[in-house]
């Protein structure tokens, strides 16, 4: 009996040795996204032919980043939409990669609109190496790419970002402001006489592809029972590594906190990352006002390749109503139009695996 006893104590004692092993090398791994993905190499042609400028800037805890550039392009006759060179829309990629395949993708469209500056978080693309936070420092790099638009002049910005980066999108606004406020990301050690740029200020988000929690879409791309927990115990790691926790600032934690800019998320229906399970939580606690889209047969970041036209014509018109709502700092104030309803899974034939084990 003392003996099966034992071997069991065992047993648990190196399950629980294993599982934090196997969580700290998870964690490890998700802090190094990689920088570029494969493919970005053939990139070069298209982003030769969208032109603009490559530029740099240092992210508000002293990152050197890289970013493009591209300015405004106005269609012409029939589109009536004459950009403002005030505005711009800041592009933010997901987790993995640079940002120059969502420049190639999403920038001629936005920049129908506005200039587009897509941007390199710390340790992606070309910017300065760091950890992959998940929204969580990014911020901060968020914050240096409104400093570098501010001083161009740009008044007014939307954000727009897939993934991770949509998720930072959310917690930027959160976390920094909108720019209502005169001292918003004031930098604490700047000399007293010269002024600061002025903050522009944020009317817009566009998430696609946000998850409600960081463990969602962790443990939708793991096999095997526990995957949940797995998942969690992997962001404890994370948590650890850096002294700071990453879901302090997930999506369903902070969505609730914004006032003022407009927004609007995106998902795919096929999407097996994010499931239509998630999406309903992240959509339940988002502010009134917020507006879904909902793309058929779209896959985890892919609803613009899936329906370009129904993406383009909803995200621009997104875009603009929230540019033309403004003038200067003070909105014009509208009656929102009514709140989309988030489907039912069941409705549409999706199993939409919610990834609770």
């Amino acid at each position: 009996m003392i003996r099966r006893v034992v071997a069991a104590s065992l047993a648990t004692a190196a399950s629980v040795v294993g599982l934090r092993f196997v969580a700290r090398r998870a964690g490890a791994r998700l802090l190094a996204a990689p920088r570029t993905m494969p493919g970005e190499a053939a990139l070069g042609p298209a982003l030769d032919a969208l032109g603009g400028e490559v530029v740099r800037f240092r992210s508000r805890d002293g990152l050197r980043l890289a970013a493009r550039w591209l300015p405004a392009e106005p269609v012409g006759v029939p589109d009536p939409w004459r950009p403002d060179p005030r505005d711009a829309i800041l592009l933010l990629h997901g987790w993995s990669g640079s940002c120059a395949p969502d420049i190639v993708e999403y920038g001629p469209f936005l920049r129908r609109t506005a200039g587009v500056l897509g941007l390199d978080f710390g340790g992606h693309g070309a910017s300065d190496a760091a950890p992959t936070t998940f929204g969580l420092r990014e911020v901060e790099d968020v914050a240096g790419a409104l400093a570098w638009l501010g001083e161009r002049g740009i008044e007014r910005v939307a954000i727009m970002g897939i993934s991770m980066g949509g998720t930072t999108a959310i917690a930027a606004v959160v976390v920094l402001g909108d720019g209502s406020l005169p001292g918003d990301d004031v930098d604490p050690a700047a000399a007293a006489h010269v002024a600061a740029p002025r903050r522009p200020r944020i009317v817009a988000i566009v998430a696609d592809s946000v998850a409600s929690e960081l463990a969602v879409p962790i443990a939708s791309r793991l096999r095997g029972p526990g995957r949940r927990l797995l998942a969690g115990r992997s962001l404890d790691a994370v948590a650890r590594m850096l002294g700071a926790d990453p879901r302090e600032t997930e999506p369903r934690r902070v969505v609730g906190l914004l006032d003022g800019p407009a927004l609007l998320l995106i998902w795919g229906m096929a999407d097996t990352t994010v499931p239509l399970a998630d999406a309903r939580r992240l959509a339940a606690v988002a502010p009134d006002g917020t507006t879904q889209l909902f793309v058929p047969g779209a896959e985890h970041g892919r609803a613009h390749a899936t329906d370009p036209a129904g993406y383009e014509s909803r995200v621009t018109e997104h875009l603009r109503a929230a540019f033309t709502s403004w003038t200067g700092t003070t909105p014009i104030i509208r009656t929102p139009g009514p709140r989309s309803i988030v489907p039912d899974p069941a409705d549409v034939g999706d199993p939409a695996n919610s990834v609770e084990d």
